[in-house]
């Protein structure tokens, strides 16, 4: 009781101190209701899936770490999601891979996906009121190799092709089901080890395999296509690159998705939110923490993903933008790398939402730099912490570092019995 009426009280003063800046944070705690993040299934099992088919990674994807406690299968993953996200205020969505579906221990080939291998993904999703998202899957499979959707072998290139169609399909009649638009990425791994004298090549096999695979046009879910910088193995040359998906995007008016672990150490991705919504109708987010390369550490409040909130915000892009996870680490405990990463992707919105961005636009327009950049530095101090409390709080939900001994509970009720 003293620790909610402590949460109360050090809301109050910041609401005051909001307000003096002229910030309703009352409507921010509505707004954050309204903040959906699409949580990445891959995290509970380090990308394993269900596929009765072994093998390890492939495709310039790696997860490090061994760390005990690994779902094992589709029930306890799950198990450890549902549990996530009841350390998580708010409410959100499930991004699954093709290769989490319900294949019964069968092995089902990756051309022969359907609906039935996910309808009980749907039925789950219903029970437990959470929408679902959907990605293909290329990597990790005896055809993958180095080339996908861009393989010269006609065979291999048709064989993919199906399987993102089929995917479409899927994500269609998930869509349907929850009544609400079900978002399908594509993103592939392909690219060469080393330097390849036919990059016009294999861009052009992947643009023809792309145009087939969208050709059909479905009401119940959205497209998106994936860029990237490299991959392990693949280090000197992505056919799908940023170039690439930003130009086909915008050609087809789709979706692009934005890993913010897929872009140069140096490139801003917040700097791409109002170049590309110029010419795009959306946006899908990725969010991880890339260190030196794509390395999918667990997201933090890190200053790249707070620019890439505050840009959303202040593009005006609430209504264009969808928010997933992606990140898989497996040198620490699952459950709690979920709670984490969701609730830095959380603070980082929330910190953006608390912005006066009208007096901060207006001093801009003014030219009243010093003003711009004293209250921008003065942001930084104010008491978000306190609203973010106040979150959690309405929520029902660990208020602050409470949540550890939670994810700890857990572990030794359940995954460490695993």
């Amino acid at each position: 009781m003293m620790k909610e009426e402590q949460v109360k009280k050090a809301y109050e003063i910041a609401k005051e101190r909001y307000a003096a800046v002229g910030v309703d944070t009352d409507k921010v705690l509505e707004q954050m209701q309204d903040f959906h993040l699409s949580m990445h299934c891959w995290q509970a099992d380090d990308v394993a899936g269900f596929e009765n088919q072994g093998g390890s990674l492939t495709g310039g994807i790696q997860v490090n770490g061994n760390y005990p406690g690994k779902a094992r299968n589709i029930e306890e993953l799950r198990a450890d999601i549902l549990y996530a996200m009841s350390l998580i205020p708010g409410k959100h969505r499930l991004n699954l891979h093709e290769i989490y579906g319900d294949f019964g221990g069968k092995f089902v080939d990756r051309d022969q996906c359907s609906v039935e291998h996910f309808q009980s993904w749907i039925d789950w999703g219903k029970a437990n009121d959470i929408k679902l998202d959907f990605n293909s899957t290329s990597f990790s499979h005896p055809k993958s190799g180095d080339l996908s959707l861009s393989n010269p072998d006609k065979a291999i290139r048709d064989f993919w092709i199906e399987h993102s169609k089929r995917c479409r399909a899927i994500s269609q009649a998930i869509g349907e089901a929850q009544q609400d638009p079900c978002i399908m990425n594509t993103w592939v791994h392909d690219g060469s080890k080393d330097i390849t004298v036919n990059r016009y090549m294999y861009r052009e096999l992947l643009k023809d395999s792309l145009d087939q695979i969208f050709e059909h046009k479905y009401d119940w879910m959205k497209d998106c296509v994936e860029s990237k910088v490299f991959g392990i193995g693949l280090e000197s040359y992505t056919v799908g690159s940023n170039d690439f998906y930003t130009s086909y995007a915008a050609k087809n008016n789709m979706m692009i998705t934005l890993d913010t672990g897929h872009f140069h150490p140096t490139e801003s991705v917040a700097d791409k939110v109002s170049a590309m919504l110029l010419f795009v109708p959306e946006l899908m987010l990725h969010v991880s923490r890339p260190i030196r390369w794509d390395s999918d550490h667990v997201t933090i409040m890190d200053d790249p993903t707070m620019d890439l909130f505050s840009e959303i915000v202040r593009a005006g892009a609430l209504n264009r933008v969808h928010y997933g996870l992606d990140y898989f680490d497996g040198t620490l405990n699952r459950i709690g790398a979920y709670v984490i990463g969701s609730r830095a992707a959380q603070k980082c919105m929330l910190r953006a939402l608390l912005e006066p961005i009208a007096t901060l636009r207006k001093y801009e327009l003014d030219d009243k730099r010093f003003q711009r950049l004293a209250l921008l530095e003065e942001c930084k101090n104010l008491p978000w912490n306190a609203v973010y409390d106040m979150f959690c709080l309405k929520n029902n939900v660990p208020v602050g570092e409470a949540y550890i001994p939670e994810v700890e509970k857990y572990e030794v009720d359940v995954t460490s019995k695993r």
